[in-house]
């Protein structure tokens, strides 16, 4: 059974992920009213982002429908920060249309993640299957200690 509260969603504790470098918005779910935000103005997309960690790797999965691999970028900082970023754009409006309901966010996103220690930030992956980035960040064999046999005199 989950510690979260319910209200978190059912993600586990990654919600509380010390690591992460996104910036909690209090404002996300409030139910402003529609005529406050227009489509061209939506500011940032919200994308959400699956982090697991494998015996081999960090994989990173991004929910990202109807982008093209080229409307998005994956860098990483020499401080081992994560960074997946794009824009979605807003479609081709024809001024004799009359929407009912508009609810798929246009805007830029990025998602930032700070990496562990071991980590071979030269050997990242990442491709883009049906809508979804998937980014591989493989592990660095963990180091072990180097242990010397001293001599008891006496």
């Amino acid at each position: 059974m989950s510690l979260i509260p319910s209200f978190f969603g059912n993600r586990g504790s990654s919600i509380f992920d010390p690591s992460s470098l996104d910036v909690w918005d209090p404002f996300k779910d409030f139910p402003f009213p529609s005529s406050s935000i227009s489509r061209e103005n939506s500011a940032f997309v919200n994308t959400s982002v699956d982090w697991e960690e494998t015996p081999e790797a960090h994989v990173f999965r991004a929910d990202l429908p109807g982008l093209k691999k080229e409307e998005v970028k994956v860098e990483l900082e020499d401080d081992r920060v994560l960074q997946i970023s794009g824009e979605r754009h807003v479609e081709k409006e024809d001024k004799n249309d009359t929407w009912h309901r508009v609810e798929r966010s246009s805007g830029k996103f990025s998602r930032r993640f700070r990496l562990p220690e071991n980590v071979k930030m030269d050997q990242v992956k990442a491709s883009m299957e049906n809508g979804v980035l998937t980014v591989t960040v493989p592990k660095a064999e963990a180091k072990k200690p180097d242990v010397k046999a001293i001599e008891i005199s006496g």
